[in-house]
């Protein structure tokens, strides 16, 4: 993982337009995001009983980890995504897999919307594998959903991860997957079509 983090990254999706990311600040942005974490459809955050002071306490741990990194995903400079990006070697994962040098791990969960926008959560994904890649300097990409959270592991396949196996972790089974920038370059993502 890159010892310096970007502070800021920008994207332009080449049909939804612009992508930014910055740095979550904890005590502004936790009433929003705690909207985000509580809603039906952010289950798998197993935040649903969270308060305000539980993810504000959350963010403050994220910010104080030097190998755990949480961005607010903008869309047209309003708060729609949010981001996390950390070092698998640091937490459990380390204990199922054995972590390569460039492993980067991710998490990202999209705002609730009242109308959705078609392409959305895929613009999204695209532009958190450039932030990856080309912010991060990922080798590769970790991720480990909930094993029954199919409508991620379809974005998973979009932008090229490949699943490897399931794997129990503290709290979930977990289809443990990876991406590598070819695959990623080669993925529906990229406008590779199999």
């Amino acid at each position: 993982m890159s010892p310096q983090p970007p502070t800021s990254f920008y994207y332009l999706h080449p049909e939804l337009g612009d992508f930014g990311l910055r740095p979550v600040d904890p005590p502004t942005d936790s009433p929003l995001l705690h909207e985000w974490v509580t809603h039906p459809k952010a289950k798998y955050w197993m935040m649903q009983e969270a308060s305000v002071a539980d993810v504000l306490a959350e963010h403050e741990e994220i910010e104080a980890n030097p190998r755990h990194f949480a961005y607010m995903g903008l869309y047209h400079y309003r708060a729609r995504f949010l981001v996390e990006v950390y070092d698998p070697a640091g937490t459990e994962l380390a204990g199922v897999y054995d972590p390569a040098p460039g492993d980067v791990g991710m998490h990202v969960l999209t705002a609730p919307a009242e109308q959705p926008i078609p392409g959305f959560t895929k613009g999204v994904m695209d532009t958190v594998m450039h932030l990856l890649f080309d912010g991060f300097g990922a080798q590769r990409v970790v991720v480990e959903p909930d094993v029954g959270n199919e409508a991620i592991h379809r974005l998973n396949e979009f932008v090229g991860f490949k699943p490897e196996r399931s794997v129990d972790l503290k709290d979930k089974q977990a289809l443990l997957s990876f991406c590598t920038r070819i695959d990623f370059e080669r993925s529906a993502a990229r406008g590779v079509h199999a």
